[in-house]
């Protein structure tokens, strides 16, 4: 049920830690008289204190580079494949990379820093913030082949933030859908970042594919560990182990380890390897 997950991060139920980077060249927030050297330096501290805390895998995201863009710039691409490159010395864990919301500038960036994973909206039609999502799955799949990424698993996320489906599929049969087309990974999201995932949702789309992994892909914490992975195959967390619970801060390394502290005893009582 759980083998490709086990296979990619050594353990069942695994969590993966954001590692969230400071804008980037050609968005509004971008710091350009202070250039690269600041972000890597915060992504270089955020990546050993995630490491130390015992997180199992990090997903290195442009969650900064607001508003966010249906499709990003080459500047985007480059800049998140320099930052890996520079503190890759440092990553003792498998990682993936989240270019908001462009898959195939994802997969571009993953095949260039050896990311074992992407995570992106790939299948589906959406209203959202930033207009109307309509990710071609063909496409991004011949993409993925032509740059020699057939290995780099593709995290789905089926109910993205700041969005709502087009159409009246259920749950269960956008899940069923995705997987078909051959999704990898499917993803539960709250309404946006940092909110909790709603269980229901999560418990509708583990039992319409038993067979494949379904992480909760936001407002996972400390005290709902417990609940989230009792369902869940794993989980994917960044605002909770921040300083404050705030996303835009530095990761705070005690709650961190206090998170993932809780994930542990619920996977000791729940027998995962």
């Amino acid at each position: 049920m759980s083998q490709l997950l086990h296979d990619l991060f050594g353990v069942e139920k695994p969590i993966v830690a954001m590692v969230h980077l400071a804008a980037l060249p050609g968005r509004p927030g971008h710091a350009c008289e202070a250039g690269m050297g600041p972000i890597v330096e915060a992504v270089a501290r955020d990546v050993e204190a995630l490491q130390d805390a015992g997180v199992e895998g990090l997903l290195f995201c442009n969650e900064a580079d607001l508003p966010y863009q249906l499709r990003v710039g080459p500047e985007a691409a480059a800049a998140m494949a320099a930052v890996i490159g520079q503190v890759r010395s440092l990553v003792r864990l498998p990682f993936g990379v989240d270019l908001v919301w462009d898959p195939v500038a994802s997969l571009a960036a993953a095949r260039a820093t050896g990311a074992c994973f992407i995570r992106e909206v790939v299948s589906g039609v959406y209203e959202s913030d930033l207009g109307v999502m309509r990710p071609d799955l063909g496409a991004i799949a011949n993409h993925r082949t032509e740059i020699g990424a057939g290995s780099v698993a593709v995290f789905g996320n089926i109910t993205p933030e700041f969005a709502s489906p087009l159409g009246h599929r259920s749950i269960p049969q956008r899940a069923r859908s995705a997987v078909y087309l051959g999704v990898e990974v499917l993803l539960i999201s709250g309404p946006i970042t940092g909110t909790a995932t709603d269980l229901d949702q999560l418990r509708a789309a583990k039992a319409a594919v038993p067979r494949t992994p379904v992480l909760a892909n936001t407002g996972v914490t400390e005290e709902t560990a417990g609940a989230v992975l009792a369902i869940a195959d794993g989980a994917i967390v960044g605002t909770h182990l921040k300083r404050d619970g705030i996303t835009w801060n530095p990761v705070d390394r005690e709650r961190a380890s206090r998170f993932m502290e809780a994930a542990g005893r619920t996977r000791e009582a729940a027998g995962v390897r």
